[in-house]
C-alpha cells in the first residue's frame, strides 16, 4: 500500500514561501499556505487604481539566474509561464546634487568607457574593469560557497571553501572602501555603492563581499518583469497550485502548535480558532516576528529583538496626468552628504535634512503601468527602522510609533521630493499634476507585512548576521520546524530568498525521504559551535594579520571580532 505523502504548512505567501510550496507539490508532498493578506506576493504586492500600476516592494530584478534556477527545477521557464523580461537600459540614471548632467549607468561598455574615462581618466578604464573583476569574484564565490550551501551550525563557517575564501570575499572592509580602492572620482564610488541599500545596508558599513551586486547588474543588467515585479511570483504561485498546493489567504495564524513536551511542532492555529495540523511546518512570515508572537518566548527570540536590521522607508506611489520625460525606468538622486545622509538613517534612526532616494517610472519601460500620456511613479526614501539609537531621547520610540509623527515627516519629504525634481531634472512644478497618492511609512510596513522594527528587509547583512551566524532555515530545538525568508539564511532579496527555497527544501525531502536523524541536541551544538567559531575568528584574524604583514591585529579589531 502506498504510504500517505507528508503533509507541509507554510505560513507566508512570499517569495521564500511561494517557491518553497512549488518544490514541495512537485515532489507529492500535500502543501497548504496560509497567508494573512488577501494576496499572494507578501511585500511584492502590487497596487492598482485608475489605470495606473506600483510595484509596493522591488521594482527591478537582478540576478536571472536566480529565477531561471526556481522554475527550471519545476520543469519549465519563465516565457513558458508567460513572463517576459524587459530590460531597462540605462540601468540607472544618476542625479547628484549640483547642476551637472545625469550619470547613466549601462551594461553597454563602450558606453561605460566614455562615463568611467570622463571622471577618472585613460586609466580610469582598467582600474574599472579591475573593480569588476573583484566584483565578479565575490558574485562567484558567494553562489558556490554561500547561496545554495546551508550553514546548520555557527561553526559552519569552517567549511574549507569559506576558509581558503575568506579574504577574498572581502568581508571586513565596505562596499565603499573596496569602490574607493579602484577609483578617485567620488562620483562614480557614489554610483558604484549606493546599491547596498538593496540589502537595507550602509554603503560605508555594509561587507566589501556585495560588490557582486554591481557585477551582476553590469554583466547580467536590470530587467522589469512585464505587468509587474509581482507576475513572477503569481508564475510560481500558478505551478504550486497545479502541482496541488492550496492556498488560504486572509488567514491569519494566531501560533505555531507544539508537542505535548514543546519538541516538535504539529500544525497551526489561526486567529479563527481552527488548528491545521501537518508532519512540518514552515514559516516564511518575518522571522523576529514569529519568534517572539508565534512561538513560546525565549532567550534567544528574545535576542533577535535586539540584533542589527535593514533600514526602513517611505514609499510614494504618485499618479501623475502628465509624463516626466527626463526620467530613465530606474533613477538614483544622491545626497550632496553622501555619508553623513547614512549616519543619519542607520546611526541617529532619522531622516536626513537632505534624503537620497530611489525613482522608479514603470510606466518608462512598461507602458501598460499608466494611462497613455501619464506617468506611475515609485519614490522609495530610506529611513531609520522603528527602533531608535541609544543616544536617543527615551521619548524617541514613543513619538515615532504616533502616526502623526510620520504624517509630518511624509508632509515635508514630499516638499523636498518635488522640489528636488524640479532642480535636478529641469520638470516644471508637478504638484498640480500629481492626481493621487498612496504612501507607506514604517509604520505600515509594520502593521501590513508583522516587520520587526518597520525593517523592509529584514535583519542586516553584516558579518555576524550572516552565514552561521544568522538565524537557520532549521529550528534549532523544535522538530519539523523550518524558516525560509529574508531574515534566515542566506538572507534578504527576492533572488537570495528564492535559493533559499531551494536549500529548506532540500532539508525537508532528506528528512523525509533520506533517513536523515535530528542530530545533536541545539543548545549543545550552539554551545559547542560558539567555541569553535572564537578559535577560528581569532585565527583568521591573526591570519591576517601576518598576510598583510602588519603582526598583531590592532586592539579594536579584537574587540570588534571576536
Amino acid at each position: 500500500m502506498k504510504s500517505k505523502p507528508p503533509s507541509v504548512i507554510i505560513v507566508g505567501a512570499g517569495a521564500g514561501g511561494i517557491a518553497t510550496a512549488a518544490r514541495l507539490a512537485k515532489r507529492g508532498y500535500q502543501v497548504t499556505v496560509v497567508e494573512k493578506n488577501d494576496a499572494v506576493g507578501g511585500r511584492c504586492s502590487l497596487i492598482e487604481e485608475n489605470g495606473y500600476r506600483f510595484d509596493r516592494g522591488p521594482s527591478l530584478l537582478l540576478m536571472p539566474e536566480y529565477f531561471e534556477e526556481v522554475f527550471a527545477a519545476l520543469d519549465t521557464t519563465m516565457a513558458a509561464e508567460g513572463v517576459e523580461l524587459l530590460k531597462c537600459n540605462p540601468n540607472y540614471r544618476i542625479y547628484y546634487a549640483d547642476a551637472s548632467p545625469p550619470l547613466d549607468m549601462s551594461t553597454d561598455m563602450a558606453a561605460m568607457q566614455s562615463v568611467v574615462e570622463a571622471h577618472e581618466g585613460r586609466s580610469g578604464w582598467e582600474r574599472f574593469l579591475q573593480f569588476l573583476v573583484e566584483a565578479g569574484r565575490h558574485y562567484n564565490l558567494s553562489r558556490q560557497h554561500v547561496l545554495y550551501s546551508n550553514y546548520p551550525h555557527v561553526w559552519s563557517i569552517v567549511k574549507s571553501g569559506m576558509i581558503r575564501n575568506t579574504f577574498r570575499l572581502h568581508p571586513f572592509t565596505s562596499v565603499y572602501a573596496r569602490a574607493a580602492h579602484y577609483l578617485k572620482s567620488e562620483r562614480l564610488r557614489q554610483a558604484l555603492t549606493f546599491a547596498s541599500m538593496y540589502l537595507g545596508m550602509n554603503p560605508f558599513e555594509a561587507p566589501g563581499t556585495y560588490s557582486l551586486l554591481q557585477y551582476a547588474e553590469f554583466v547580467y543588467g536590470v530587467w522589469y518583469p512585464r505587468g509587474g515585479f509581482r507576475r513572477v511570483l503569481d508564475a510560481i504561485h500558478a505551478i504550486s497550485t497545479r502541482h496541488g498546493a492550496t492556498y488560504r489567504l486572509n488567514t491569519p495564524v494566531s501560533h505555531i502548535t507544539l508537542s505535548a513536551d514543546q519538541k516538535t511542532a504539529t500544525g497551526v492555529q489561526l486567529t479563527t480558532g481552527e488548528t491545521l495540523t501537518a508532519d512540518t511546518v514552515i514559516i516564511n512570515a518575518d522571522l523576529i516576528y514569529a519568534y517572539n508572537h508565534l512561538l513560546p518566548p525565549t532567550a534567544y527570540s528574545a535576542s533577535l529583538t535586539h540584533r542589527e536590521t535593514s533600514c526602513s522607508s517611505i514609499s510614494f506611489f504618485w499618479s501623475f496626468n502628465t509624463t516626466l520625460p527626463p526620467l530613465e525606468s530606474h533613477n538614483v538622486f544622491l545626497a550632496a552628504e553622501y555619508k553623513e545622509s547614512f549616519d543619519a538613517i542607520f546611526h541617529e534612526k532619522h531622516l536626513p535634512a537632505h534624503p537620497s532616494f530611489y525613482l522608479h517610472v514603470p510606466s518608462r519601460v512598461d507602458p501598460m503601468a499608466a494611462p497613455p500620456g501619464c506617468d506611475a511613479v515609485v519614490v522609495l526614501v530610506p529611513v531609520g527602522n522603528l527602533d531608535p539609537s541609544p543616544s536617543a531621547p527615551p521619548h524617541t520610540a514613543t513619538r515615532k510609533s504616533r502616526p502623526e509623527y510620520w504624517d509630518t515627516v511624509v508632509a515635508q519629504l514630499r516638499e523636498t521630493i518635488l522640489t528636488t525634481l524640479a532642480q535636478r531634472t529641469g520638470v516644471p512644478d508637478l504638484r498640480a499634476h500629481l492626481v493621487h497618492e498612496r504612501l507607506e511609512t514604517p509604520l505600515t510596513w509594520r502593521e501590513k507585512y508583522n516587520l520587526d522594527r518597520g525593517a523592509i528587509l529584514g535583519l542586516s547583512h553584516s558579518f555576524f548576521n550572516v552565514l552561521g551566524f544568522r538565524p537557520k532555515v532549521r529550528h534549532p530545538d523544535i522538530r519539523g520546524l523550518f524558516f525560509v525568508g529574508a531574515s534566515t539564511h542566506p538572507g534578504t532579496g527576492v533572488p537570495v530568498c528564492l535559493a533559499g527555497s531551494r536549500i529548506v527544501s532540500q532539508e525537508i525531502i532528506g528528512d523525509f525521504e533520506g533517513g536523515r536523524g535530528w542530530g545533536w541536541d541545539g543548545g549543545v551544538a550552539r554551545g559547542l559551535g560558539l567555541m569553535v567559531v572564537v578559535v577560528v575568528v581569532v585565527a583568521v584574524l591573526l591570519l591576517g594579520g601576518l598576510v598583510l604583514g602588519v603582526g598583531w591585529p590592532p586592539v579594536w579589531l579584537w574587540f570588534r571580532f571576536v
